[in-house]
């Protein structure tokens, strides 16, 4: 606390920080920090124990750890508004502090449940504040992340759809169905490490991008820290469930990669760093614009490098025959011709070669050397794989045959403007649902150029933030095993819907290159909820009557926040109902206790969950455990 009180006084020093009732101005400081405000570090600077915390000595020179100050500041309660003083009154301190300002913040609880509400199909059907973040610190965190309990399970293949009957596993009791989850993607991710830690191929997610005009809606209280500590917790136990050979794409735009560059640098090691894709994601051009904006970066991690670097032949496209022809009938089939130069100085690799066509003899460029020494360039020349050029008036060349090139692949290079632009993508779903139910969706070509880059049939392919389902229609077509995890409630009405037009035969998208029939499988499930059914309640609550019901029901069924008094929750009852609308949501959010959001697995028996036997069925299945 002294930290914090010798920082409270040494802001107010600037009476611009300070508002007339002799509050903090948070955001003023923040925005100050942000941008480096000199009189803002000066101050800072004037103190020894702010110099100490907030600066790194560099030779002579202090410099500012904005990050840090940024963080420290956003985890304090400076603003000592009338739903701070609400909140003091009704208890939502431990030991004198807030929730807020106790350890570091380990994950950020934004109003919907931890992931943004997306989909929105027109630029003004966004509102203002969405959602709320609720910070939990580490000590809060009991069974938050255990494993929890399934639901609503069921099949649907060419015949509709089932009831859940059970998965199909391989030899080694791996499950090898097709997975369609609802529910939070954190706790889903964690649900998962039991049965696929270590077993998935490829993760592709396209998360939001924190921008307000992605589809995904925003308040400024969502910024960049709290969206890298939204990113980093999902991450990290992504990356247990990648095999040593897995590898990640992360899709995302200009004003997040270099932040989540950083970021995945660490969860996954800056050495297994692979790329920056940068896919030409439009053609179209704003007018309006400084500089029109039309590519999407695509960052790549591999789990483990070495094993590509060892391997670097099972990361390759797929050879599409064009350019390839045979203009001598050469025997072998169609070839190209490659260049017999090479950048880099070889001292065996110099040597002349005379055109025997036109007599002109060839040496490599300065700094260059040819492909092969001259004894390899004398076996290729008998075996009639050099070549000087389409009428024989050239340098030598090297016949490349597409039999040796499909068998070889073909390297990814880190512009990709050759495929479908989110245009495409836009029209598939419209052509299917007969209007527009997504922005701006990835075209199944983008993804499954990545697929084919990372996998092979069979493999398992994991997308954690399923949108539309591009990834999982697409890894369908591509006979790859998926799991699409998405908590939004458009998972069934747009994502399932779309597979199930898939197993139907539909023929958009890649369906005709890759002479898609229909067919199929996949399991859909859910997390059983708990609080989190209380939580979509007071979401949708249009008044504080309809609130205050939600709270008795609150106080007779759900797990509150151990430290909730209820008689002083309702003592302060009529301060509570001065608060606005969404204080008052956000104060009702904050009594439930996290851990109990969905059901977990160890309270399956439990008869105050009330699990029925087809959850338990289903439940004990996925976990392999025994009745």
């Amino acid at each position: 606390m002294k930290l914090y009180q010798t920082l409270e006084k040494q802001i107010k020093k600037e009476p611009n920080f300070v508002s007339d009732n002799g509050e903090i101005k948070k955001w003023v400081v923040l925005n100050k920090a942000q941008n480096f405000d000199e009189e803002l570090i000066g101050l800072l600077l004037e103190d020894s124990d702010l110099k100490e915390k907030f600066f790194i000595q560099v030779k002579d020179i202090w410099v500012f750890k904005q990050n840090l100050f940024i963080q420290f500041l956003e985890q304090k309660n400076y603003l000592n508004d009338s739903y701070t003083q609400f909140k003091n009154k009704v208890g939502l301190t431990i030991d004198g502090k807030h929730l807020k300002q106790r350890n570091e913040v380990s994950l950020v609880w934004p109003f919907k449940d931890c992931i943004l509400e997306g989909g929105q199909s027109r630029e003004e059907d966004k509102r203002e504040e969405i959602f709320f973040n609720e910070v939990l610190a580490q000590d809060e965190i009991t069974e938050l992340l255990d494993p929890k309990v399934l639901t609503n399970a069921k099949r649907f293949d060419k015949d509709g759809e089932h009831h859940f009957d059970q998965f199909n596993r391989n030899e080694k009791g791996v499950i090898t169905d097709n997975l369609i989850i609802k529910g939070n993607n954190l706790l889903v991710l964690h649900s998962l490490k039991k049965e696929f830690a270590g077993k998935v191929k490829l993760i592709y997610i396209d998360p939001p991008y924190n921008t307000g005009n992605d589809g995904f809606n925003y308040n400024d209280r969502f910024n960049h820290s709290s969206w890298l500590t939204f990113m980093k917790n999902r991450l990290t136990v992504a990356k247990l469930l990648l095999r040593n050979s897995g590898v990640i794409f992360i899709s995302l735009d200009d004003r997040e990669v270099h932040y989540a560059k950083v970021l995945c640098d660490e969860v996954f090691d800056s050495e297994n760093f692979l790329s920056d894709i940068i896919w030409n994601s439009t053609k179209s051009v704003t007018n309006t614009a400084i500089i029109s904006n039309s590519h999407t970066h695509t960052l790549v991690y591999f789990k483990d490098k070495n094993y590509y670097t060892k391997n670097r032949m099972e990361f390759r496209l797929q050879e599409d025959g064009k350019g390839f022809y045979n203009p001598d009938n050469d025997p072998r089939g169609v070839w190209k011709a490659d260049p017999f130069q090479v950048g880099g100085w070889r001292p065996n690799q110099q040597y002349e070669i005379k055109n025997p066509n036109t007599g002109v003899v060839y040496k490599p460029n300065e700094g260059c050397s040819w492909k092969n020494d001259f004894t390899k360039f004398n076996e290729l020349l008998k075996d009639n794989r050099i070549v000087f050029g389409v009428d024989g008036n050239a340098g030598p060349q090297r016949k490349r045959f597409l039999s040796e090139a499909l068998e070889r692949g073909k390297v990814a290079k880190t512009i990709w403007d050759d495929l479908e632009t989110t245009t495409n993508g836009t029209q598939h779903l419209k052509a299917l649902f007969n209007t527009q139910v997504f922005s701006n969706p990835k075209p199944e070509g983008f993804i499954r150029r990545i697929i084919e880059l990372a996998t092979t049939e069979n493999d398992i392919i994991l997308d954690y933030h399923l949108g539309s389902g591009t990834t999982a229609s697409t890894a369908h077509k591509m006979n790859r095993q998926y799991i699409g995890i998405e908590q939004m409630d458009y998972i069934e009405t747009v994502a399932v819907e779309r597979l199930k037009k898939v197993i139907g035969g539909e023929q958009g998208g890649i369906s005709k290159s890759v002479n898609w029939q229909g067919g199929g499988s996949f399991i859909y499930l859910e997390l059983k909820k708990y609080n989190q059914a209380f939580i979509e309640k007071i979401e949708e609550a249009k008044d504080e009557k309809a609130l205050l019901q939600i709270w008795e029901e609150m106080k007779a069924k759900s797990f509150l926040n151990y430290n909730v008094d209820i008689q002083k929750q309702e003592q302060y009852i009529e301060d509570f109902k001065t608060l606005n609308l969404q204080e008052q949501k956000q104060h009702l959010c904050e009594l439930l206790d996290k851990n109990q959001l969905y059901v977990n697995l160890s309270s399956l028996k439990d008869e105050n969950f009330e699990c029925t036997p087809e959850e338990q069925k289903v439940t004990q299945a996925f976990y392999q455990l025994k009745n």
